[in-house]
C-alpha cells in the first residue's frame, strides 16, 4: 500500500481482525458480483470503500424508478436514463474510491460465458434473484474450487450461506431442488430496503473474513428484521450423494438443467418451465394488485407496462413485447417467481 491508501484504510487497518497485512490483501483480492440489484450494488459499495482492488460486477438489467427504494447506488438520474445496473455502479464506485479498478458487464450469466467472467475471482458474491444462477454459480465454484456467499431477501426475511468446496456442503447439498410453484419476490410481496441491506452487509463482511484469512464461519444465518429475530445453524457435512460437489456432474454450468428459452412467434418468447407447477387461481389473486389479469382454468394472463404474460398450470409462461431471452427470463422471475 502506498501513503494515501493506509491514510485511507486506517481506521479498518487498527481494526484487529485485519490489520495492514489483511488490508494489503485486500488491495490486491478480486471479486465478482454476480447481480447489481439491492444486494450486489451494496457488495460494491461496501468492498470499494474497504479497498478491494479489482471489482467485476454482472447484470443484465437496467434501473428502474421501483429499484431507488432499496438499491443502494443509484440515483433518479439513473432511472431516467434507464442505464445498465452494471454501468452505473460501476461508475458510482469509481466516484466512492478512484484506486479500485471496477469492470462493468452487461450480460445475463450463462454456462457458455460463465468461465470468461468468473474463473480469475477470489472469491463470488451473490446478488442475484434466482435459484437458476445460483446453481451455475455453485457447480463453477464446485468445479474451480472458488467460493461464494449466497444471499436472499424478500419481504422483511433473509438469508445467507457462505460455500468453501472442499471444506463444506456446496449449496445444491442444501438446496437439491429448487422450490416447487409460485414463490414470492420483491415484485409481489414487496421487500424492506433494511433487509436487503442487512444481508448484503453479512455477505460483505463474510468477503472480507475470508480474503483477509481464507476461512468463513459455516453458519447459514436467517433473519427477520420486522419480527426482530435472527437465527443461526451449523452447516452440516457435505453430501456425498450431491451431484454437484459429491458426484461433480455439475450439470447446470454445463447446460443440461438450465431452463431452455425459445423465441416463440413474432416479438414474443417462451420459456419451457416445466419443472414447477403453478397454482393459477393463487398467481391470479398475487397478480391482480399489479396489472390487468385475466384467468380460466388452463392459464393466467397479465398485462405488465408494454408485456403481456400468458402462463401456464405447468410453469410454461408465452412473454410477448419482446425477443430479448433475458428481458423474458426476468420477467418470469419477478412475477412468477425464482
Amino acid at each position: 500500500m502506498n501513503d494515501s491508501q493506509r491514510e485511507r484504510y486506517s481506521r479498518q487497518v487498527l481494526f484487529g481482525g485485519i490489520g495492514e497485512a489483511g488490508q494489503q490483501r485486500l488491495v490486491d483480492a478480486r471479486v465478482t458480483i454476480v447481480g447489481c440489484g439491492a444486494l450486489g450494488s451494496f457488495h460494491a459499495a461496501a468492498l470499494v470503500r474497504a479497498g478491494v482492488g479489482r471489482i467485476r460486477l454482472i447484470d443484465r438489467d437496467f434501473v428502474e424508478w421501483s429499484n431507488l427504494q432499496r438499491q443502494w447506488l443509484f440515483e433518479e438520474s439513473d432511472a431516467r436514463e434507464a442505464l445498465p445496473k452494471a454501468v452505473a455502479a460501476a461508475r458510482k464506485a469509481a466516484q466512492i474510491n478512484s484506486s479500485v479498478i471496477v469492470e462493468s458487464v452487461v450480460d445475463d450469466l450463462n454456462p457458455q460465458n460463465a468461465e470468461d467472467l468468473l474463473s480469475d475471482a477470489d472469491l463470488l458474491l451473490d446478488g442475484t434473484d434466482n435459484f437458476d444462477t445460483r446453481y451455475l454459480i455453485n457447480d463453477f465454484s464446485v468445479e474451480r474450487g472458488v467460493p461464494w456467499i449466497y444471499g436472499g431477501a424478500v419481504g422483511s426475511y433473509g438469508i445467507v450461506m457462505p460455500v468453501l468446496p472442499g471444506r463444506g456442503p456446496c449449496f445444491e447439498c442444501i438446496y437439491p431442488n429448487p422450490p416447487q410453484g409460485a414463490q414470492p419476490t420483491c415484485e409481489t410481496a414487496g421487500v424492506l430496503n433494511t433487509v436487503t441491506a442487512s444481508v448484503a452487509a453479512w455477505q460483505a463482511s463474510l468477503a472480507m473474513k475470508f480474503l483477509v484469512s481464507g476461512g468463513m464461519p459455516p453458519f447459514l444465518t436467517t433473519m427477520d428484521l420486522w419480527a426482530g429475530t435472527a437465527h443461526q445453524v451449523r452447516l452440516p457435512d457435505a453430501h456425498p450423494d450431491c451431484p454437484a460437489c459429491g458426484k461433480r456432474t455439475c450439470r447446470h454450468l454445463h447446460g443440461k438443467e438450465r431452463i431452455p428459452i425459445s423465441l416463440c412467434g413474432r416479438n414474443a418468447v417462451q420459456i419451457h418451465d416445466r419443472r414447477r407447477p403453478v397454482d393459477l387461481r393463487e398467481l391470479r389473486q398475487r397478480l391482480a394488485p399489479l396489472g390487468e389479469t385475466r384467468a380460466n382454468e388452463f392459464a393466467v394472463r397479465f398485462h405488465h407496462e408494454s408485456y403481456e404474460m400468458t402462463i401456464f398450470a405447468d410453469g410454461r409462461a408465452i412473454i410477448k413485447g419482446t425477443t430479448d431471452p433475458g428481458i423474458a427470463r426476468s420477467l418470469y422471475s419477478r412475477f412468477i417467481g425464482n
